[in-house]
C-alpha cells in the first residue's frame, strides 16, 4: 500500500502510513492494547525492581536515609512523570495524530521540537532541584541527617536531568509511531544494569566509590544516558519507519503547540499529583521521622502505580491518537473504557493485597517497628481503594491523544483540593489522627478515578460527534 502524501485526505486506508498505524487503526482493540502494552509491563516490572532495590540498599544505612530518599522520591517521580508520561505523552499523541492523519512530513519534523522542549525542561529540574535543593527539601521537612542524604541525591539526580528528558522524549517519539518494543526493549536492558550497578555505588561494591544515599541516583543518570545514546542511533537509521531529521527541518510554532497544548497542561496535572503527596508528606512529617519514613514506603508504592498504568496507557495515547486523526471517535472511547478497566483490575489486586497482607512491602525495606505500624495504617484504608487511582491514570494516558487535556486537569485539582487540602484540614485545624489523613488521601483517589470515567462517558472532548 503507498504511503499516502500529506495532502491526501484523510480516511481509513489513505492515513494508514504505516503498518503499524494500520494496526492502531483497524485491528481488534484487546489483543492490540495487550500486544502493545506487552512491553511497557515489562519495563514497568523491572523499573519497580530498580526502585524496590534502591529502597532496600538505602534503608540498609538506617531510618534517615529512607526518610531521606521518601523526601526525594516524590520530586524525582514528577520528573519521570512529565518527560516519560506527560510531555511525552504530548510527543506521542502529537506523532501518534500526524500519522493517522496521514502527514508523514510533519511526523518527520516532530522530533527536534520534541527534543528543544526537552531541552529546556531539563535545565529548569536542574536549576530548581539540584542547585536549590537545600532550601527546597527544607521546606518540605527535611531536617539533619535527612536533609542531607536528599542533597546529596538531588544534586545527582537533577543535575544529569538532560540525559533523563533526552531518553524519556526519544522512546515517546517511538511510542507514538506504535513501537513499543524498542523503547520496551532498551528501558528493560538498563534497568537490568541499573539494580546491580546502584548497589555498588551505594554501598561501596566491587571497588566502586560508596556514594551512600545519592548511589541510586548516580546508577540511574549513568542508564539514561545509554538508553538515550541507543535510541538516538536506532532513530538515526530510519528503522522506526521515520527519519530522524534534526539539521533539515525548519522550525515550525504550530508542532509546538501541537505538543505542548497536551504536554504543559499533562504536567500541569503531574505537578498536582505530586502537590498531593508532597502535602501529605509534610503533614505526615509533623508527626517525626518514622512516620515519614513509614508513609513514605506507602507513597512509594502509590507512585509505583504510575508505570504501571503508563505500561497501558503509553499505548491508549498512541491508539486514540490515531484514531482520533483518523476521527475514528467511538473506537477512541472504546480504547479508553478497555484500558481503563483492565488497569483497573491490576492496579486494584495490588491495592488489596498489600492491605491485607502488608509485610510483603514494609518487610523489604525496614523492620523500625513505628514506620511500619504508620505503612500498616497507609495500606489499611488507602490500598483498597488504589483502583481508582489506577483508573483515572489510564485515562489520563488515553487522553492525551485526544489533544484536550482539560478533564485530567480538572480531576487532579479535585483530588489535590480532597485529599490536600482536606488533610490540611484534619491535621492542621482538627487536630485528628494520622488515620484520618489516610482517609482524606483515599478519598481522593475516588474521586480522580470517578471524574475521569464521567469525562470519557459525557465529555465533549471524548464525544465531538455528539455536539
Amino acid at each position: 500500500m503507498a504511503t499516502p502524501s500529506p495532502s491526501a485526505a484523510p480516511s481509513r486506508s489513505a492515513t494508514a502510513a504505516t503498518a503499524r498505524t494500520r494496526r492502531l487503526l483497524e485491528a481488534p482493540i484487546g489483543p492490540t492494547l495487550a500486544r502493545l502494552a506487552a512491553p511497557n509491563l515489562v519495563v514497568s516490572a523491572v523499573q519497580t525492581a530498580v526502585a524496590v532495590a534502591d529502597a532496600w540498599y538505602v534503608g540498609t544505612l538506617g531510618v534517615a536515609p529512607l526518610a531521606a530518599l521518601a523526601l526525594v522520591f516524590p520530586v524525582q517521580s514528577l520528573m519521570t512523570m512529565m518527560s516519560a508520561g506527560a510531555m511525552g505523552g504530548g510527543i506521542s499523541s502529537a506523532m501518534a495524530r500526524a500519522l493517522g492523519a496521514g502527514d508523514r512530513a510533519r511526523a518527520e519534523a516532530i522530533p527536534l521540537h520534541a527534543l528543544i522542549i526537552a531541552t529546556g525542561m531539563a535545565l529548569l529540574f536542574t536549576l530548581l532541584f539540584a542547585i536549590f535543593a537545600k532550601p527546597l527539601f527544607a521546606l518540605l521537612g527535611g531536617r539533619d541527617e535527612a536533609l542531607a542524604g536528599a542533597i546529596d541525591y538531588a544534586r545527582y539526580m537533577f543535575g544529569g536531568a538532560i540525559v533523563v528528558w533526552a531518553a524519556n522524549s526519544l522512546a515517546s517519539l517511538l511510542r507514538g509511531t506504535g513501537n513499543m518494543a524498542v523503547p520496551g526493549a532498551v528501558f528493560t536492558t538498563t534497568a537490568l544494569i541499573n539494580i546491580p550497578l546502584s548497589g555498588a555505588l551505594t554501598l561501596g561494591w566491587f571497588g566502586l566509590p560508596k556514594l551512600g544515599v545519592a548511589g541510586p541516583a548516580a546508577a540511574a543518570i549513568i542508564c539514561f544516558a545509554i538508553a538515550a545514546i541507543v535510541m538516538t542511533a536506532y532513530l538515526a537509521n530510519g528503522a522506526s519507519g521515520i527519519r530522524l531529521r534534526l539539521f533539515d527541518v525548519q522550525l515550525d510554532k504550530a508542532i509546538f503547540v501541537d505538543i505542548l497544548k497536551v504536554g504543559f497542561v499533562a504536567c500541569g496535572n503531574a505537578l498536582l499529583t505530586i502537590a498531593t503527596i508532597v502535602i501529605v508528606t509534610g503533614l505526615v512529617g509533623l508527626y517525626g521521622t518514622a512516620a515519614l519514613a513509614g508513609y513514605g514506603l506507602g507513597s512509594r508504592l502509590e507512585l509505583l502505580l504510575i508505570p504501571i498504568t503508563f505500561s497501558v496507557g503509553g499505548a491508549m495515547t498512541a491508539m486514540v491518537g490515531a484514531n482520533r486523526g483518523a476521527k475514528a471517535f467511538a473506537r477512541a472511547r472504546s480504547i479508553a473504557w478497555t484500558g481503563g478497566l483492565a488497569v483497573f483490575v491490576i492496579t486494584g489486586l495490588i491495592g488489596t493485597t498489600v492491605a491485607l497482607a502488608p509485610d510483603l512491602w514494609i518487610g523489604l525495606f525496614t523492620t523500625d517497628a513505628a514506620a511500619a505500624e504508620m505503612a500498616r495504617r497507609y495500606f489499611a484504608i488507602a490500598g483498597p481503594l488504589f483502583g481508582f487511582f489506577g483508573f483515572g491514570q489510564a485515562l489520563y494516558f488515553a487522553t492525551q491523544g485526544t489533544g484536550n487535556m482539560i478533564a485530567p486537569f480538572t480531576a487532579g485539582a479535585v483530588r489535590l483540593a480532597v485529599a490536600g487540602g482536606g488533610g490540611a484540614l484534619i491535621v492542621l485545624a482538627l487536630g485528628l489522627s494520622l488515620t484520618w489523613l489516610f482517609v482524606a488521601v483515599a478519598a481522593g483517589f475516588v474521586a480522580f478515578g470517578s471524574l475521569l470515567a464521567y469525562a470519557v462517558w459525557r465529555g465533549r472532548t471524548w464525544n465531538p460527534e455528539r455536539a
